[in-house]
């Protein structure tokens, strides 16, 4: 948004209104009220997101393939031709939240992806499974991103990674959680004359869909439409934000704009990031009960011992973020991360004299190693963007295409190597390291660029017309990154 058109504010009477200091207890009010009106509907709304997107794992160990008749590679199809929907409409979903309150557009989405997850509960072969799972991309492609746009427009830089990861977390507790609802859910077979997986698709897609009709008065709109905003909060929220992001704005899309947006190597850094520790935290999601019930456990124990893993990750997740935005840091915890993946990963490549108590603690450290660094890659390139359309479409780009890593791990568990699953274990340790390699590269970008700026030696930019330089976002002089 324009934070001084949209709320009325003159660029002289938000200078007058800068020389006041800002009373903390307004500014502790604001924030505790921001967070009650997003945070727990967002965080349910992503629940229930992250639960339809990986619920075909756990149908997968009640008999999906047997029933549809599925062979070979049919599984890994089914699960990347979500991928490639999500990944194209990433972007334009984006785009239309730019211009559509977000309380209608992630509320008919939500509605359209869960009656997506009811559908492939009744399908008959893997041609229908695969259809509704494209179609679950094209309607899931845009809620993530949003939200995390959306949360983005609310917050300082160093109050996101908190907020971002408690958003995060919710979609792993739905990886969780979603373990004990199949074993719950599953009982129902024979009913209707379904097996139990067809009850997992149909149930927790009627959850959806129920909660989608109430999402449209739960979501908040943007912050100068938000309903739950005073005039005074409006003021307070755009002045911190100023005050936070200088005068880095894009609030206008044009030929320019677009230009700065797309060549922008940070963009492609930040989306190779996430690609890679995306990977991991699909194949987790995916296979995970797979994984655990090959170390010789039933289908209801795997789906049961499913649930603990995600749990750790979680109180990973939200205890990294509010050390990174305690300590002010991004980059260190793009290393933890893969470190803690790197030893999961190196017990489950070398497994052969393992136990399975050993194998099954590695998949704690695989997916915590995951989700520790997976919420940091969004926070710090978010952080490092200025202006609300360069916002918009980095989210976009990052999430959309750095989703590439769920096709990746969808495509590299081969049946044929099952239990010890070389090829798979392999791809996404490496995966790892390239994370922490890109992580490497757009620290040491940042801070060159940042001391470019010290010098001045972007001071040549000031002499762009006034419409150029209010529209430059984080290619402004004054703007300095965060790292």
């Amino acid at each position: 948004m324009d934070v001084e058109k949209s709320q009325g504010l003159t660029p002289t009477t938000a200078s007058t209104e800068s020389l006041q200091p800002i009373d903390p207890a307004a500014e502790r009010r604001l924030r505790w009220k921001c967070d009650l009106h997003l945070l727990p509907t967002l965080m349910f709304l992503y629940f229930l997101s992250f639960l339809d997107r990986v619920n075909i794992g756990n149908a997968r160990i009640e008999g999906l393939e047997a029933d549809l008749g599925m062979t070979g590679h049919d599984f890994n199809i089914a699960l990347f031709i979500f991928f490639i929907s999500y990944i194209l409409f990433e972007v334009p979903s984006n785009l239309i939240l730019k211009n559509v309150a977000p309380s209608t557009w992630l509320s008919f989405l939500m509605f359209m992806w869960g009656i997506m997850t009811i559908c492939q509960g009744v399908v008959k072969n893997l041609a229908g499974l695969a259809t509704c799972r494209f179609l679950l991309g094209v309607f899931e492609a845009g809620f993530v991103a949003g939200g995390t746009y959306l949360i983005s427009m609310y917050y300082r830089r160093y109050e996101l990674q908190w907020r971002i990861s408690l958003f995060f977390s919710a979609g792993v507790l739905g990886g969780a959680f979603g373990g004990l609802l199949a074993y719950a859910i599953a009982k129902m077979r024979g009913i209707g004359g379904y097996n139990g997986w067809r009850w997992i698709f149909i149930i927790e897609g009627i959850l959806t869909v129920v909660t989608s009709i109430f999402a449209k008065w739960l979501v908040v709109d943007w912050p100068e439409t938000a309903k739950f905003l005073t005039d005074e909060d409006r003021a307070l929220l755009v002045r911190r934000l100023t005050e936070d992001s200088g005068i880095a704005k894009m609030n206008r899309l044009d030929k320019k704009s677009a230009k700065r947006i797309f060549s922008d190597w940070k963009i492609y850094v930040g989306m190779l990031m996430y690609l890679c520790i995306c990977a991991t935290g699909y194949a987790t999601a995916f296979f995970i009960p797979t994984i655990i019930k090959e170390l010789g456990f039933t289908s209801a124990a795997a789906q049961i011992r499913s649930i603990f893993p995600n749990l750790v990750a979680v109180f990973c997740i939200v205890i990294t973020a509010w050390v990174s935005d305690h300590l002010q840091q991004r980059y260190i915890f793009c290393l933890i991360g893969p470190a803690v993946g790197t030893v999961g990963y190196v017990l489950l490549l070398a497994q052969g004299g393992l136990s399975p108590g050993v194998k099954y603690f590695a998949t704690f450290l695989i997916t915590s190693g995951a989700y520790i660094t997976q919420p940091v890659t969004l926070a710090w390139l978010n952080n490092n963007m200025g202006g609300h359309y360069k916002r918009s479409v980095a989210a976009a780009i990052q999430l959309g295409f750095g989703n590439i890593g769920g096709i990746i791990a969808s495509n590299v568990f081969y049946p044929s190597q099952r239990p010890r699953y070389p090829i798979g274990y392999g791809v996404c340790f490496a995966l790892l390291l390239t994370c922490a390699v890109m992580s490497t590269v757009l620290f040491l970008g940042l801070r060159a660029e940042n001391r470019k700026r010290e010098r001045g030696e972007r001071d040549d930019r000031l002499r762009e017309p006034k419409e150029e330089l209010e529209n430059m976002g984080d290619d402004h002089p004054a703007f300095r990154f965060v790292y």
